[in-house]
């Protein structure tokens, strides 16, 4: 199997923001005169052409590159001026962008010489597999393919094909093969530093007498440093930062999501921005530890709470006595359960130990003695061994729960655990190993998982996978540690070390071999994954059989599960695929050994910390000073008085309470339905401000303790009222579309001479002073210096001569058009109109793709018509949908719906209206429909949200399928491909009800009302 890559805008952003640092350097093809074997100047070999623009220029590149992209301007280069910093948030692909950025300066400039450093051989091999699997993705974007090595002292002549060929080459190499030998601390000890690390800067016989080194520094080679925190350490004049210096680079770039240090940042794309774009998974926490103890000390163990048609019921763990003394059982309870009794008579459950009330809306179990539990608490003497068999076993059980949703997709899920010692997984003898204690729990209670999902769902393609014998217990589960040279596990302390070499080799090599069903390895332990350099994009669950330690951040112990999921074909689940669903799929699920609690607020001091520079609170000064466009197209600077114009109106809709973002903000951006009164001529530019602010609520984990699974009601489904609905609305259609290719080419040749307006860039220079200093307030509130005169430039145009753009091929990608209708529509627009590319053609390509497409939606809505299929939707949609929702939030129990629980996409609208479908008398039975019943369009699919059946005789459309939304959509108003789906759907039913079923757009029960008893 290999991971499908694809053009993705933010990091093709990142690429040029870097590149546009250098706006203005010639493009060189780098020839250059290097010493030959013997010393002398006479080989001709390549390095990258040196840089000719001044630092002024240089800065005044950066300050324009930070004010377009939201950062803050420099007033001068920062460090050395040569150092660049790049922030990509873990899980979004920061290899694959600066691979990117190394293209894109090639075809710009012509550099082609390139060394990139890591911390480790984890992060190497990681690296190198990257190249590796990118090769053909970026050969054929760039028609050109990069020479990549790993540098090993024992392959000198590799160092000659670098400097000697005139392709792109990039040299991987971490920080050990280099750094030991300048090591001062180890040289007084007499240690030297390692041979291997010692050869990159001795004369080699076998080298021509020269320094690896030498011929390196004479490329000037651009750096990539990857990880900068970890390659550079915090000591300024350690052994790794002389190292770099002498390779002499032309300039270097810092990769990474946690830089200590910032220098001349060029792009940012950090934790807020990676959710907000829905490029990483979202985080889901289930935890495992003890609350306390008795005065017994009395062992009680609250595994779950399960909701059902009846009565709400517990799992829970307690001793009983046997024969031989005592075990522990796990039992599914109700309420009045008294554990004295249920445990034979143990004296340690004698103080009213009997369950009182169990709670699923708070999701508690009470006891009449005055305990309350929450799933995963502990109370009692227990063991950390207990503590570590429970997290196992939530682990596994979540495993199967996510596995069981995702098989039919073809998308396979790992677990992770972490575990303290590799004895703990396997321990060796002379000439035998055997399994250690976590691999002896995990297979007993993966076995006991197993028995309990076997008997829930009988004969299915899932469960006959589970069967299958290459998939028992002992062959799914495997440790990666490092390996000695008989195949045993060992610890790992020295990171040059062979044994970890090739301990990496299993993890990081075999990635994709990992994401087959073909291989049966879905558990991995491991012990030295936890820092940077390993993470596979199927990596659902992590959990922590150990006691982390303060120095490891909860976004380092999460990290190497962010990255959004593939399918067997390798195709990643992004938005492009599941569209507003991305969350439903890709969730990461920590199985913690703290409170929940704990964790969330660690988590989120993290996310915090990692977004220090954003605004926590929403001011006026957020908006104040900035440039604006308006929705007209005119380029404005925001005053104070218009700045608190805007601070006021958020007020008044209610977007903001106490300067904090408020519910009802999220909900209406999400449903694209916010209003800004009379500043809503500054839509974009509004919700582009508001986008910059932290907001720790948008980092909370869920707690996955508080979901609930939602079940098929056969009752409901069996009812003759949806029986009748589902028999008229499960036939499936095929569409027709024709149209005129000369009157869209017109329509949107006038779409985009009359919207088409691109931000026009502008260098603001702001020169002032600091007069006088009243006190230390107004120096820390940035008071004491005032701007006394600003003066605008202008940018006329960003685009270079050296630099090429596919604009017709960009928007052939995303319109889906053929290359001579996009050719017809540029041709046509006005010279105005097409200048603007030349002024900003990222943002150009971008809108006019979708001014394009909106003027495709309403060519297609005219013309399209529906015809019935032979085939049908099969109920089986219904059975295989798997619904999770947090009772309170976005779930709510039910006894009208197809499901005992209602799970709605947002907390308002949608939950609004389905309790009102359960206190409506006239409503029989509705469902909200699952994904895998939808109508095909030429947006692609579609999937309307309700069915509704009501009580014959109460209204005139007995028969209802509804889409719920925040704003009323006209037809005449379509402006975008979703409204065009809607339309699409409206023709759809029209096609295959005979007007027996209505179907409308609504946003709360009355209107679903009044469009019935039309």
């Amino acid at each position: 199997m290999k991971i499908r890559y694809k053009h993705q805008r933010f990091q093709a952003e990142a690429a040029k923001c870097v590149s546009d640092v250098f706006q203005g350097q010639p493009k060189h093809d780098g020839s250059r005169t290097f010493l030959n074997k013997f010393g002398a100047l006479n080989f001709d070999g390549f390095g990258n052409f040196p840089l000719v623009l001044d630092n002024e220029s240089i800065c005044e590149n950066v300050r324009g590159i930070q004010m377009a992209e939201g950062l803050n301007p420099v007033e001068h280069l920062e460090g050395d001026g040569r150092t660049f910093t790049i922030e990509m948030e873990t899980g979004t692909g920061k290899t694959y962008t600066y691979i990117k950025t190394m293209y894109e300066l090639n075809a710009r400039y012509g550099w082609s010489k390139f060394v990139i450093v890591v911390p480790s051989i984890a992060i190497r091999e990681g690296v190198f597999k990257s190249f590796e699997s990118m090769a053909e993705h970026f050969a054929g974007e760039y028609g050109k393919r990069m020479q990549y090595f790993i540098y090993n002292s024992k392959q000198l002549a590799k160092i000659d094909a670098f400097a000697s060929d005139n392709g792109i080459h990039a040299m991987i190499i971490n920080t050990q093969a280099f750094n030991a030998s300048l090591n001062e601390d180890k040289n007084k000890e007499g240690r030297a530093g390692d041979s291997a690390a010692r050869i990159i800067f001795s004369r080699r016989d076998e080298f021509g007498s020269r320094k690896p080194i030498d011929i390196l520094a004479k490329t000037n080679p651009i750096l990539i440093i990857d990880e900068p925190q970890s390659v550079l350490g915090t000591d300024k004049s350690n052994a790794t930062r002389k190292g770099i210096k002498l390779f002499n680079p032309l300039f270097t770039l810092l990769y990474s999501a946690t830089h200590r240090e910032i220098f001349n940042q060029v792009y940012r794309l950090d934790a807020i921005d990676a959710y907000n774009k829905k490029l990483v998974k979202k985080i889901e926490v289930r935890s495992v530890h003890q609350v306390g103890s008795t005065a017994t000390n009395s062992y009680v163990y609250l595994d779950e709470i399960v909701i059902s048609k009846g009565n709400p019921q517990a799992r829970l763990g307690f001793d009983v006595k046997t024969a031989n003394g005592t075990r522990q059982t796990i039992r599914l309870v109700g309420e009045g359960f008294d554990l004295k009794e249920q445990s034979g008579g143990l004296q340690e459950y004698a103080n009213n130990f009997k369950v009182e009330c169990i709670d699923g809306l708070t999701n508690t179990v009470h006891f009449l003695n005055g305990l309350t539990l929450h799933p995963g608490e502990v109370v009692g003497s227990v063991n950390e061994d207990i503590l570590r068999r429970h997290q196992i076993r939530e682990t596994i059980k979540t495993h199967l729960e996510r596995e069981r949703q995702l098989f039919a997709r073809g998308i396979k899920v790992l677990s992770l655990f972490f575990i303290d010692h590799v004895d703990s997984y396997r321990i060796y003898g002379k000439d035998t190993a055997e399994k250690g204690k976590f691999a002896r729990m995990f297979e007993e209670e993966y076995q006991r998982a197993l028995q309990e999902l076997m008997s829930t769902f009988k004969d299915t393609a899932y469960t006959r996978f589970l069967s299958n014998p290459k998939n028992a217990p002992e062959n799914i589960h495997d440790g990666y540690f490092s390996i000695d040279k008989k195949g045993k596990n060992v610890e790992s302390k020295n990171k040059e070390g062979e044994n970890e070499e090739r301990g990496f080799d299993l993890i990081m090599k075999d990635k994709e071999r990992l994401l087959s069903q073909s291989c049966p390895i879905r558990f991995i332990f491991s012990h030295s994954a936890l820092k940077e350099g390993w993470d596979n994009p199927n990596v659902f669950q992590i959990c922590t059989l150990k006691d982390t330690s303060n120095e490891i951040k909860k976004r380092q112990e999460v990290g190497c599960g962010m990255r959004l999921c593939v399918n067997d074909k390798g195709e990643r689940q992004d938005a492009d695929v599941l569209g507003d669903h991305v969350f439903d799929t890709n969730i990461l699920t920590v199985i913690a050994s703290e409170s929940y609690d704990d964790f969330a607020k660690k988590l989120q001091t993290d996310m915090a910390e990692a977004c220090a520079s954003r605004p926590v609170v929403v001011t006026a000064t957020l908006f104040a000073d900035q440039l604006a466009q308006t929705q007209d197209g005119h380029s404005i600077k925001i005053t104070t008085e218009q700045a608190v114009e805007i601070h006021e109106e958020l007020i008044v809709q209610g977007y903001i309470k106490k300067g904090k973002l408020t519910q009802k903000y999220f909900d209406e951006k999400k449903a694209d339905s916010l209003q800004f009164g009379e500043v809503e001529n500054l839509h974009s530019f509004i919700i582009k401000q508001l986008d910059k602010v932290f907001n720790p609520d948008a980092f909370k984990p869920a707690n996955g303790r508080n979901k609930t699974e939602a079940h098929l009601v056969k009752d409901n489904f069996n009812k003759k009222e949806w029986q009748e609905l589902w028999r008229r609305i499960n036939t499936r259609t095929y569409y027709n579309v024709s149209f005129e290719t000369s009157k869209l080419i017109k329509s949107a040749i006038d779409a985009l001479d009359k919207h088409l307006n691109v931000t026009e860039i502008r260098i603001v220079v702001e020169s002032g002073g600091m007069e006088s200093i009243r006190d230390r307030e107004e120096l820390e509130a940035g008071a004491a210096m005032s701007a006394a005169t600003v003066k605008t430039i202008r940018v006329t145009e960003v685009i270079g001569a050296e630099v090429t753009y596919d604009l017709v091929g960009e928007l052939v990608q995303s319109t889906g058009l053929t290359r001579r209708t996009i050719v017809e529509m540029l041709k046509g627009v006005n010279h105005a109109t097409f200048h603007q590319f030349k002024l900003n053609p990222e943002e150009f390509i971008i809108k006019a793709g979708r001014i394009i497409n909106d003027c495709k939606a309403i060519s297609l809505i005219q013309h399209i018509q529906y015809e019935k299929c032979a085939g049908t939707f099969g109920t089986g949609i219904f059975e295989e949908a798997t619904l999770r929702g947090t009772l309170g939030k976005n779930a709510i129990e039910s006894t009208k719906s197809l499901y005992d629980l209602v799970v709605v996409d947002s907390e308002g609208i949608e939950k609004s209206f389905a309790e009102s479908l359960e206190a409506e008398d006239d409503v029989v039975v509705y469902s909200k429909l699952p994904g895998g019943f939808y109508i095909n369009t030429p947006m692609g699919k579609y999937n309307p949200d309700w069915a509704v059946a009501f009580r014959e005789d109460s209204v005139k459309h007995v028969y209802f399928v509804a889409e719920t939304k925040g704003n009323d959509i006209e037809v005449s108003q379509l402006r975008r491909a979703e409204d065009a789906k809607i339309e699409c759907a409206r023709r759809h039913f029209a096609a295959i009800s005979t007007g027996d079923v209505a179907y409308s757009v609504v946003k709360t029960y009355q209107d679903l009302y009044n469009a019935v008893t039309k």
